[in-house]
C-alpha cells in the first residue's frame, strides 16, 4: 500500500468520523506513524488498555502478587524454542531477550503463593504476516495450585478482561464495528476436550497423535464449538515445555491446557509445573529445547540457578502465560493481529 493511499484513506476517515470505521485499515505495519492519527488507532489502544485494567482488576480480588521481571536473561528467559530467541552480548556472556517470565515467577511461589506480571515476549518470527509479530504483551500469573484451580484462574482473567473492555471501551467497540453480543455470550466455565479428544476431531486434517495443532487446526475445533472458548488439555509430553508436569496415571501426556479463542486460536498456554528435582533435571536435558541450547554455545549452567532452587522440597504449583493481542483479536474480531495494537512490530517494520 502505498503512502499515497494511505493518506487518502486516512482524509476520507476523518471526513466521516461520525460514522463507523473500519479496522482493516490497521492491518498492516508499512508507514504505520500515517495511522496514528486515527480513531481506529485510539480506540484500539483504549480496548488494549481496558483488557489490561480487567487482569489487573482479577488479580487484585484473587491476592495476586504483581512482580517487575527482568527482559534480559539466560536461556531461562525461552518459551520452548531457543531458535526463536533474540541473542546479544550481555557484557561478554550469551544473553537473550525474554520470551516468558515464567521461571522468574515460579521461585517466588513458595513464599508469596500468588504472584503475575505484565511483560514483554521477543520471538524472532521469520514470517512478517497476519498471525507473527516479534514483540507481544504477556500477561503471566503462577501459584501454589493445582490444575482444575489453574483453569479456574484462567476463566476468570480472561471474562474479567472482556467485560472491562465492554461495560468502559462502548463507544470504542461501536467504531471498530465490533459485534458485542458474541462477547457478552462468554460465560464461565469454558467448554474442555483432551488433546486425544481433539486429534479423533480432526482426522479429515490429517492430524495423528503426537502431532502439535497448526493455527487453522485451533480455528477449526473453535468453529467445531460454536465459535465459543475451549480448553484442548493434557497435551503430549514430547511437544510441551520441559517443566510441564507429567499426568499420574499416564506420564505420556502432561497436565496442560491451551485455551482456543475464536479467530485468534491458542490465547493461554497454562500447565501444573514439575517441582521435583530429578524429574525435572533429566525432562530439561532431554528436552528439544535443550539441544538448541548446546548448538548455540550454551550449557545447563544456563539452568544452574533455577535447578538448585528445586534441589529443596518444593510445593506443587501452576500457571500460564495470556497473549494479550490473541485476546484483543478475538474481542475486536479481526483476523489480523497487526490490528490490535498501536505499534505492530514484525521482521518488516520498526520504528
Amino acid at each position: 500500500m502505498s503512502v499515497w493511499v494511505l493518506e487518502t484513506q486516512i482524509s476520507e476517515i476523518r471526513k466521516i468520523s461520525e460514522k463507523k470505521l473500519n479496522i482493516s485499515l490497521l492491518n498492516t505495519t508499512k508507514d504505520r506513524q500515517k495511522l496514528l492519527s486515527t480513531k481506529e488507532i485510539h480506540s484500539v489502544v483504549k480496548v488494549e488498555s481496558k483488557l489490561l485494567k480487567g487482569a489487573r482488576n482479577y488479580f487484585e480480588e484473587q491476592g495476586f502478587i504483581e512482580v517487575a521481571v527482568p527482559h534480559i536473561t539466560r536461556a531461562t528467559g525461552a518459551c520452548e524454542n531457543i531458535a526463536t530467541m533474540f541473542q546479544l552480548d550481555y557484557f561478554g556472556q550469551n544473553g537473550y531477550l525474554s520470551q516468558t517470565a515464567q521461571l522468574y515467577l515460579e521461585v517466588l511461589t513458595p513464599f508469596l503463593e500468588k504472584v503475575w506480571c505484565i511483560g514483554l515476549s521477543f520471538r524472532a518470527e521469520t514470517s512478517a504476516d497476519e498471525r507473527h509479530l516479534t514483540e507481544f504483551t504477556l500477561i503471566e500469573l503462577e501459584f501454589a495450585g493445582n490444575f482444575q484451580e489453574l483453569l479456574e484462574h484462567v476463566e476468570g482473567t480472561i471474562c474479567s478482561m472482556i467485560n472491562c473492555a465492554l461495560k468502559e471501551c462502548e463507544e470504542e467497540l461501536q467504531l471498530l464495528n465490533v459485534n458485542v453480543e458474541r462477547l457478552r455470550k462468554i460465560k464461565r466455565p469454558f467448554d474442555k476436550i483432551t488433546y486425544t479428544e481433539a486429534v479423533g476431531l480432526l482426522t479429515e486434517y490429517g492430524v495423528k497423535w503426537g502431532d502439535d495443532f497448526k493455527s487453522h487446526h485451533e480455528k477449526a475445533l473453535v468453529q467445531m464449538n460454536g465459535n465459543q472458548p475451549l480448553f484442548v488439555t493434557h497435551f503430549p509430553k514430547p511437544i510441551k515445555f520441559f517443566n510441564m508436569r507429567e499426568n499420574d496415571e499416564n506420564p505420556e501426556i502432561v497436565n496442560s491446557a491451551d485455551l482456543l479463542l475464536p479467530l485468534s486460536g491458542e490465547a493461554v498456554g497454562a500447565a501444573e509445573r514439575e517441582y521435583r528435582y530429578e524429574k525435572l533435571y533429566q525432562r530439561l536435558i532431554n528436552s528439544t529445547m535443550f539441544r538448541q541450547l548446546v548448538e548455540r554455545g550454551g550449557s545447563i549452567e544456563d539452568f544452574k540457578w533455577y535447578l538448585d532452587f528445586y534441589k529443596e522440597n518444593r510445593p506443587l504449583h501452576s500457571g500460564c502465560g495470556i497473549g494479550l493481542n490473541r485476546v484483543t483479536q478475538f474481542v475486536l474480531g479481526t483476523n489480523d493481529i497487526r490490528a490490535t495494537t498501536a505499534f505492530p512490530l514484525n521482521r518488516e517494520s520498526i520504528l
